[in-house]
Parts: structure tokens; C-alpha cells; sequence
């Protein structure tokens, strides 16, 4: 079977894989036999390993050293173009995040591969399905040039283990001069909420220009907390300074797939269902009943946000006491 090279993409804490990886492992299957590529400082693949071959790495190729983590991309990119050239892999799948998409589109030039990015599916032939203009078209396409690079988009398959080898393969690190231009100075990793991660959350509560300020969204936290979910927010609600940047769900910001998605005083403009729509169940809460969101919800409840989630959060609590 044709061996897949796979980007292992690590929790910036140092606790195991992020889900992303584990989605890319179950999609490069599709392909051939997985093998995972871990990249990093001395003893980054010791904690990983089980878990990379729980969710079918037959392989995992280790490439540590410590000038690997101390600059930027570069020396990634040309490690594993190193390991593209020796293998000769029927592919290449990297989660799709902002490094990953720079990983790929290095790896492409120095591997003269056509790549694919932020596919959502990946086919036995090789063709990848893409979504395109907000989700308004959908696009398949192929790789004809050298080796198939796909970056894959976070939430578009379901990660299922498969439970293979994960034979540790050490992998020589060698970098040009030129990988060497950048180097990284500090890193400052973000307290962790005890909210789930966004991306990776069961049930996303976010909220739109309805909460009216950064004070209100203390009710989209509450209802979030009292569910066990993640918070999350439209772009016009980060724009106007009602909450961070980083839990902006949309086009450009980050795309959810969850069990529940609760959208709270959202429109529902085309930005923001581009970033939520693939959610199994969407429950939208908006004072205009001609509000777009409502086309694509679920279910739907027209009223005051200031009085239906605060209500809803109480009864919800009082359930679970």
C-alpha cells in the first residue's frame, strides 16, 4: 500500500497532538497507509507516538532537533521536502492552520508538487473537494504536478482510530544556511481557558452585534458554561471590540463543526455561516424573525436575547442540579 506522509501539527503546551492531526490521519487513509511526520525540539515524538498510532500511523518519522524549534517554518519545510524526496509518498496531507498553509506552499515550490488547500475531503483517486465563496460553490480538483500536497481544513472529518504499528523511524536533521534567516526569540503560550478549544468543542455558544458590548457577552459566557461549551463570536461582534479576534467563527476567522451551535443575536450573514454551517445542530436566538441565520437553523427562537439566554442558562443549571 502506498505510504501518505501526514503533518503531525502539536498542542503549543507540549500535551500530545491537536485534533487536526488525528482529522488528517483518518483522511490521508483514504490514500494509502498513513505515516506520521513529527517535527521538533529533542523528545517532542516521546509523548506523541501511542497517540499517532492509535489513529493509524504505521510509521512515525521523527526529525528532532533543536534547530528545528528555534527558528521560524523554514527548517520544517525543509525537512520534510527531505523526507518527500527519500520516500517518494503518494502524498502529503498537513493540517491546515497558518503555519501548516506555509509548510505546504514551501514544501510545493521546493518539491516542484501542485497543492491543494484547505480541502475538506480527500478521495481514493486523489481528488479533494474544496468550498469555495462562503460555501456557495463547491469545487473538485487534482494534483497532476509531482507529489499531492493538501492542506486539510479543521473539522471536516471525523477523526477514527486505527490502530497500527507506529514504528519510530529517526529521521537525520541537515539545514541549509538559508533555513536558518529567522530565528524565534520568545514564544508566550496563552493561558488556557477551562472552556473546550473552539475548534475542537462538542457545543459552541457564540455571539453577534445583538449582545450590544463587551459587557453583555457575560451572558453568552454564562449560557456557554452552563453547557460546557465554547465560546465563540461573529466578526461584526470583534470588530466593534465586543470580544477577542481569536474566537472570531467565520471566513476569516475559524471554522466549527459541533454537536450544538447556538447563535446568539447573529444576522447570519454569508461570513459567518461559511465558518458554522457544517455544525450537526444550529439553534439561533434573534429578536428579527427575517434574520438570514433563521434559513439556516434547526431551530429558531424569536425574542430578546437579554431575557432568552439568561432564562435559558437557568434552566439549564437547574436541570443539571
Amino acid at each position: 500500500m502506498a505510504e501518505v506522509l501526514v503533518l503531525a501539527e502539536l498542542n503549543p503546551a507540549g500535551d500530545g497532538v491537536r485534533k487536526t492531526t488525528l482529522e488528517a490521519l483518518t483522511a490521508a487513509r483514504a490514500l494509502g497507509e498513513p505515516s506520521a511526520v513529527v517535527l521538533g525540539a529533542p523528545g517532542t515524538a516521546a509523548s506523541v507516538r501511542n497517540q499517532l498510532a492509535e489513529y493509524g500511523a504505521a510509521t512515525v518519522y521523527v526529525a528532532e532537533a533543536p534547530e528545528v524549534d528555534e527558528y521560524l517554518v523554514a527548517p520544517k519545510a525543509e525537512v520534510l521536502a527531505q523526507l518527500v524526496q527519500e520516500k517518494s509518498p503518494a502524498a502529503v496531507v498537513i493540517p491546515s492552520s497558518p503555519e501548516g498553509k506555509e509548510i505546504a506552499g514551501r514544501l510545493a515550490i521546493k518539491t516542484n508538487s501542485g497543492f491543494l488547500t484547505d480541502v475538506t475531503e480527500i478521495a481514493a483517486d486523489g481528488t479533494a473537494t474544496q468550498v469555495a465563496f462562503a460555501g456557495a460553490t463547491i469545487v473538485h480538483s487534482k494534483v497532476t504536478t509531482g507529489t499531492p500536497i493538501y492542506t486539510l481544513r479543521g473539522n471536516s472529518v471525523t477523526p477514527e482510530p486505527a490502530p497500527a504499528a507506529g514504528t519510530e523511524q529517526p529521521v537525520a536533521v541537515s539545514l541549509s544556511d538559508q533555513a536558518k534567516q529567522v530565528r524565534v526569540v520568545e514564544r508566550v503560550v496563552e493561558q488556557k481557558s477551562t472552556r473546550p478549544e473552539l475548534t475542537e468543542a462538542a457545543i459552541v455558544v457564540s455571539g453577534g452585534r445583538g449582545v450590544a458590548s463587551a459587557e453583555n457577552f457575560s451572558i453568552i459566557e454564562a449560557l456557554a458554561d452552563s453547557l460546557g461549551a465554547a465560546v465563540g463570536a461573529s466578526r461584526a461582534a470583534v470588530d466593534s471590540g465586543f470580544y477577542p479576534h481569536t474566537f472570531q467563527v467565520g471566513q476569516t476567522g475559524k471554522t466549527v463543526s459541533p454537536q450544538l451551535y447556538i447563535a446568539v443575536g447573529i444576522s447570519g450573514a454569508i461570513q459567518h455561516r461559511a465558518g458554522m454551517q457544517t455544525s450537526k445542530t444550529i439553534v439561533a436566538i434573534n429578536k428579527d424573525p427575517e434574520a438570514p441565520i433563521f434559513e439556516l437553523a434547526d431551530f429558531g427562537v424569536v425574542g430578546d436575547l437579554n431575557t432568552v439566554v439568561p432564562a435559558a442558562t437557568e434552566q439549564i443549571t437547574a436541570r443539571k442540579g
